[in-house]
């Protein structure tokens, strides 16, 4: 997000981005803030052509300890 802020040279809310993606704003505030959050793939897609980015510049896996335990 602020990538696309310092390129658009503007602020952009959640609520602008939930508006124009059709993703519901507690949603989007959920898959922002909260570790470990589920979302469909459908969200995801949204977000990619909203953002102009692939799917690995959006997301980032972060092992759990139940990872490190197999």
């Amino acid at each position: 997000m602020a990538e696309k802020e310092f390129q658009e040279n503007r602020r952009i809310t959640l609520v602008e981005v939930a508006e124009s993606c059709g993703i519901n704003r507690m949603t989007l505030s959920k898959i922002a803030g909260q570790k470990g959050y589920s979302t469909v793939t459908d969200n995801i897609d949204k977000l990619c052509a909203y953002f102009g980015c692939e799917v690995g510049e959006l997301l980032v896996y972060v092992p759990t300890d139940e990872d490190h335990k197999n």
